[in-house]
């Protein structure tokens, strides 16, 4: 069935690249759906991949921040992908490297039409800071629903965890119900099941469930 849900742990890593044109060198184009992964270098974009697809190293883990310099790819099936976007925020990296990465991050993030949702992710003990905001409104702009991870809720005793999830929520009101808030833990999987659940919405766009139903058809 074209609406079946999505098996994560299928993830296969496709290739890394260091902007948009190298990835179409390697891609069937701009088409079909991405999810794209953003956050700050320390939020732990890595390990979230590597625990939503039950893999291990997946993603490559790094206790440096900002060692994720490329665009990451990785197929789902034939017409989804997930996608590790270059962490921002890098502190301890040249200039001329984080103006490099910032411009791969923006160039995809703008140009990018198979885009179909944007999760960012944030370290729950510092959320929203200016750059995760600006990822927020940007998404918003261009009509792309965004989940905002808050990673690391297991640093948190439950009340102090739902009480920065409602204030990060009431924060991002005014965007509407175009974005999610939800707690995370890479180390436990706590939230895993409600994320996989909207990931898996995401991965069935209207055009696409219908081309794939059109296709059995003929």
């Amino acid at each position: 069935m074209t609406d079946s849900r999505i098996d994560f742990r299928q993830a296969k890593f496709l290739i890394s690249a260091p902007d948009i044109a190298h990835l179409d060198e390697h891609l069937p184009g701009d088409v079909g759906v991405e999810i794209a992964f953003a956050g700050r270098s320390n939020a732990g974009k890595s390990s979230a991949l590597n625990q939503l697809t039950e893999q291990k190293n997946l993603a490559r883990t790094s206790k440096t921040p900002g060692r994720t310099q490329l665009i990451n790819v990785f197929a789902l099936d034939e017409h989804r992908r997930l996608v590790d976007l270059p962490g921002y925020g890098f502190a301890q990296v040249p200039l001329a490297m984080k103006k490099k990465w910032q411009q791969a991050l923006g160039q995809y993030l703008q140009e990018r039409d198979c885009l179909s949702g944007l999760v960012v992710l944030m370290d729950i003990r510092h959320p929203l800071k200016d750059l995760d905001m600006q990822m927020i409104e940007w998404a918003v702009a261009c009509d792309i629903p965004v989940l905002a991870l808050l990673t690391k809720c297991d640093k948190l005793a439950q009340s102090a965890r739902m009480k920065t999830v409602n204030e990060v929520r009431k924060a991002l009101a005014d965007f509407g119900d175009g974005v999610k808030v939800e707690p995370f833990s890479s180390l436990k999987g706590t939230g895993k099941p409600k994320v996989l659940s909207i990931l898996n919405q995401w991965c069935h766009p209207d055009w696409l469930v219908e081309a794939l139903a059109d296709a059995e058809q003929e």
